[in-house]
C-alpha cells in the first residue's frame, strides 16, 4: 500500500513538474524562466513585434540564458547585498510607483521591476569582471595583444582600443564558459517551438 502511494505521489509531483516545466522556456539553477517572461522581454526589446522564427527565439534564449547566468554569479558574489544597489532599486521602485504609467499591469510592473533589479546586478558584476580589468590590467593586455598579434598588423598604441575590445571579449566568453559548467541549464525546446510564430 505504502508503495503504490510512494509511486502515485511521484507520479503526480512528476506530472505537476512536467506542467510546471512546459510553461517555462529554460530552468537556470533551478530557477524558471517562464514563456511569458520571456515573450516579455523579447517583445521589449524587439520594439514589440512578438512573431518570430524559431532560430531567432532560440539565438535570443542563449543570450537571456548568459544574463541570467551573471546575474546569478552577482547574486552569489553578495553584490544584491551592497547598500547603494539597494538604494538604487528602492529609487526605481517608487519612482514606477510615482509616476505609474496608465495600462501598465501589476505583471508588467514585476517584469519592469525585476529586469530593472537583475540589469544593474548584471552591470555591476560586468564591471567587477570584465570592464574594469580590462581598462586596468596592462600587462594582460600587452599579453593578449602579443599572443593575437597576427589579428592586428599594427603597434599596441594604433590598436590599444581595439585589442581592449577584443579583451573584454575574451574576458566574457571565459566567464560564461565557466558559469555554464557551474550552473545546472535546461532548455524547454518544446516550449519555444510553441511560441514560434513563423
Amino acid at each position: 500500500m505504502l508503495c503504490v502511494r510512494k509511486a502515485y505521489c511521484l507520479f503526480v509531483f512528476s506530472f505537476i513538474y512536467s506542467i510546471s516545466f512546459a510553461q517555462n522556456v529554460a530552468v537556470v539553477n533551478g530557477k524558471s524562466i517562464s514563456a511569458k517572461e520571456f515573450m516579455w522581454a523579447y517583445k521589449k526589446s524587439h520594439n514589440g513585434n512578438i512573431s518570430a522564427a524559431y532560430d531567432t527565439l532560440q539565438a535570443y534564449l542563449n543570450l537571456y540564458i548568459n544574463f541570467k547566468l551573471k546575474v546569478l554569479d552577482a547574486r552569489e558574489m553578495g553584490l544584491d547585498k551592497n547598500t547603494s544597489y539597494q538604494e538604487e532599486i528602492k529609487t526605481y521602485e517608487d519612482a514606477l510607483t510615482t509616476h505609474k504609467k496608465v495600462g501598465v499591469s501589476n505583471k508588467d510592473r514585476d517584469f519592469l521591476l525585476n529586469e530593472y533589479r537583475e540589469g544593474v546586478l548584471m552591470f555591476n558584476v560586468s564591471e567587477q569582471k570584465i570592464w574594469n580589468k580590462a581598462q586596468e590590467d596592462e600587462q594582460a593586455i600587452n599579453e593578449f595583444y602579443t599572443k593575437n598579434q597576427q589579428n592586428y598588423n599594427k603597434p599596441l598604441s594604433e590598436v590599444r582600443g581595439e585589442v581592449i575590445a577584443d579583451y573584454q571579449l575574451s574576458l566574457e566568453e571565459k566567464w560564461l564558459k565557466s558559469l555554464k559548467q557551474k550552473y545546472q541549464i535546461k532548455i524547454n525546446e518544446n516550449e519555444l517551438k510553441k511560441l514560434a510564430k513563423l
